[in-house]
């Protein structure tokens, strides 16, 4: 089952995607997809509707981030070996844990504001997990049990105010559009095995990112049960849980950044596709 969230920033109505990938309006079953909709008994019930009772809508609204109510933002970094080669930096031992603020979260194919002063502006394609079930202390074998469904995130990242404004990665990561999420929430039963899936994003139609979550160092459920340990995992949190090589920190022979009109589009096989423009710093984007 693919949810989604349709309309105006602030509006947005619940939706699901029909087997053609047309928009049914959830409006009157709930309403909206939030905390309490991601249980695995409501998910259950929203499974059970016919969806071609429900009524279909026009054109081609924009997406917004596909779960509303998310508390916590959080991510994984350096989860694949050959980004962390190209990032030159170790593989880990453990998960890099770090922060995204809710902040940033926005719909997939809205703009991208470059901050003001931005030096380095980068792109990273990744498989966000939407939890749908309370996890303290989960045991990996049971973590996948707590996961609502997947969706595409690009984990935008400043790399000057990541790398070289501290030793706190959190800078650069949660500037206000940083965290474009959708078009949808896949739930975990339609997507099956969260680790054979491949990914790929374009810069201005050229491919610099091709990968599959099967070359991930910890899995979905690694991830999961190790974030448990150490914070309450809520209904509506997100991880996204890190990027193949490819960014633009790793490009030959010297790096690039995202600029002012680039487009980038991105997806992961399952779970759709994103499109962003990347715009300059105005006072009136931040509105």
């Amino acid at each position: 089952m693919k949810l989604c969230r349709f309309g105006s920033a602030g509006r947005e109505k619940p939706g699901l995607i029909d087997a053609d990938g047309r928009i049914r309006d959830l409006s009157a079953e709930i309403d909206d997809i939030d905390p309490t909709t991601l249980t695995p008994s409501r998910l259950a019930k929203l499974a059970a509707l016919d969806p071609a009772a429900l009524p279909l809508v026009d054109g081609s609204p924009r997406y917004g981030v596909p779960v509303s109510g998310t508390r916590k933002f959080v991510a994984i970094g350096l989860n694949y070996a050959d980004h962390a080669a190209e990032s030159n930096l170790p593989i880990p031992e453990e998960p890099v844990v770090f922060n995204k603020w809710v902040s940033c979260l926005q719909g997939p194919n809205d703009d991208v504001i470059i901050p003001r002063d931005s030096q380095k502006t980068d792109w990273e394609v990744e498989l966000g997990v939407v939890i749908g079930k309370r996890a303290n202390y989960v045991e990996e074998a049971d973590a996948l049990g707590h996961v609502a469904g997947y969706c595409v995130v690009n984990d935008v990242s400043e790399r000057h105010w990541q790398t070289e404004r501290g030793p706190t990665w959190d800078k650069g990561k949660g500037f206000p559009t940083f965290g474009p999420v959708g078009p949808w929430l896949v739930t975990a039963d339609e997507v099956g095995d969260p680790q054979a899936l491949k990914m790929w994003l374009d810069v201005n139609g050229k491919r610099v990112q091709d990968g599959s979550t099967a070359t991930m160092i910890f899995t979905v459920a690694q991830i999961v049960a190790y974030c448990s340990q150490f914070m309450t995992l809520e209904p509506g949190d997100i991880i996204t849980t890190g990027t193949p090589p490819g960014v633009g920190l790793g490009q030959k022979p010297e790096p690039w950044y995202l600029k002012p009109g680039d487009v980038v589009t991105l997806g992961i096989e399952k779970l759709g596709e994103q499109r962003q423009r990347f715009v300059a710093f105005s006072p009136e984007a931040l509105a």
